[in-house]
């Protein structure tokens, strides 16, 4: 007995803390294992605040985004000899205005097809006599023009080939050529047709302006002051006219006077575009309608 406790008074102060410190690590290190092994101190990922990202990219957006338009390549078509004439030539071939030739008469068509179609269209683009160039209508091509002559003398009994309309040119990279057959000579329009259409006119595209109704339609008479007609801008001539007054200005108008037709022959215009182009005129030469 006395042996034993001569043993374990014989331990000293340092050896003793050194086993309590060598069983605290002991400890840790088994403990620091076991979490390793079930994954226990893997890095817990913590998501960003959702109102701090938002921020953030409101702040880098850029200010401004600029789209490039696509790039269009080609001319437009130009517009079929049918067209110009329902359009423009109508407005005096369908009726025989000004002595023009009526569409389909073969009578009064045989002395001007018998100058050949080159001499016509030379006529209708230069203007002659009462014919304003181009009809009155300085935006169509030469070749515009000469497909409404072939088409108006060959409805009389011509039978010239009219220039076909130009197409837009089709982008070499994108579209492989193909030689095509020659294509057919249309077929004259029958003078029925064209006397049926001119009666009808070229509708009006709705809510056109006083300028662009002139151009279109008084402007064959009032710029050279066919059949009487006041000149645009003579304040002389239109000074007893503006007189009567806006209301019997237009009334005259749409009803049609003396020798100028209803409406200036296009009955497709609507009373208020006829109001806008007499006011357009009149205030040209100095009213203040």
């Amino acid at each position: 007995m006395s042996n034993v406790d001569n043993q374990a008074n014989g331990y000293s102060l340092g050896q003793i803390l050194l086993a309590v410190f060598a069983g605290i690590v002991g400890i840790v290190a088994f403990v620091v294992i076991v979490a390793k092994i079930f994954g226990v101190t893997d890095p817990v990922e913590v998501d960003e605040p959702v109102a701090v990202v938002a921020k953030l990219e409101e702040n880098i957006k850029p200010v401004a985004v600029v789209e490039v338009a696509e790039e269009v390549s080609g001319e437009p078509v130009g517009k079929s000899g049918a067209e110009v004439v329902k359009a423009v030539c109508s407005m005096c071939h369908a009726a025989g205005l000004m002595n023009a030739p009526k569409i389909g008469d073969s009578a009064q068509w045989a002395p001007r097809i018998a100058q050949g179609y080159e001499t016509l269209v030379k006529h209708a683009i230069e203007g002659i006599r009462t014919m304003p160039a181009r009809g009155g209508n300085p935006a169509l091509t030469d070749e515009e023009v000469a497909s409404a002559v072939a088409e108006m003398a060959n409805a009389s009994g011509a039978k010239f080939t009219a220039p076909a309309p130009k197409a837009a040119p089709a982008k070499a990279a994108e579209v492989a050529p193909v030689v095509a057959e020659p294509a057919k000579a249309a077929e004259p329009a029958k003078a029925t047709d064209l006397v049926a259409a001119a009666a009808a006119s070229a509708p009006a595209v709705a809510g056109k302006s006083g300028e662009e109704v002139y151009k279109s339609v008084c402007l064959m008479c009032h710029a050279a002051g066919l059949m009487n007609a006041p000149k645009f801008g003579d304040k002389a001539q239109w000074a007893p006219r503006i007189a009567q007054g806006y209301d019997t200005l237009v009334s005259h108008a749409v009803k049609g006077i003396r020798t100028m037709p209803a409406k200036g022959g296009n009955p497709a215009l609507s009373d208020a575009e006829v109001a806008a182009a007499v006011k357009h005129m009149a205030n040209a030469a100095g009213a203040g309608f």
